[in-house]
């Protein structure tokens, strides 16, 4: 089996993975200096894709794991990112403790995302995290009580986490472009 690539020489999204690839530079580098990476920071990056962030968050710290699914594109990134650690598994598959005194980031794919942060929620060890989230769930992370989105969702994340909502991120910086808005928390 091989690659799906698409005209330009990319991979191609794949739907069943809910793929989205981030493209506006502009972003990326809002992420990164959001997230303000050091030398001997722990990184984990979830879903790092075609490894737009990675490749900043690789010269930032020397201590990088990378958990990606996607088989195809688990191979470009070992290629282009041979000193980093990368997991070719489901991120719902990774032991909790994993995570543990780790900085994590990542561009959630938006079908698993509560699922995977009300698991990460359980993580007291790490260090703290940063995600690209459909914006709906975003707003329910950081809702006060008495909100429309104040929710289960909403006491978990501001139990374990300092909430903060950093920016939003227009559905035409993806490609495929979504049909919902995202935002970085």
């Amino acid at each position: 089996m091989r690659p799906d690539f698409g005209r330009n020489g990319t991979i191609r999204a794949r739907k069943r993975f809910g793929q989205h690839f981030l493209t506006d530079q502009g972003v990326i580098s809002r992420i990164h200096d959001a997230i303000s990476v050091q030398q001997d920071d722990r990184v984990i990056e979830i879903g790092p894709g075609r490894g737009v962030l990675t490749d900043r968050l690789s010269k930032a710290t020397t201590n990088l794991t990378l958990i990606e699914l996607d088989r195809d594109l688990a191979t470009l990134l070992r290629k282009r990112f041979p000193d980093t650690d990368l997991r070719s598994i489901d991120v719902l598959d990774v032991p909790l403790e994993t995570f543990a005194e780790h900085r994590v980031v990542g561009n959630l794919p938006y079908n698993i995302s509560t699922p995977l942060l009300i698991r990460l929620f359980k993580e007291p060890r790490i260090v703290d995290m940063h995600f690209m989230l459909q914006r709906e769930v975003a707003l329910r992370l950081a809702a006060s009580p008495g909100e429309k989105a104040w929710g289960r969702l909403s006491v978990m994340a501001q139990y374990r986490c300092l909430i903060e909502p950093l920016f939003d991120v227009p559905a035409h910086s993806f490609r495929p472009v979504p049909k919902v808005e995202s935002m970085f928390v």
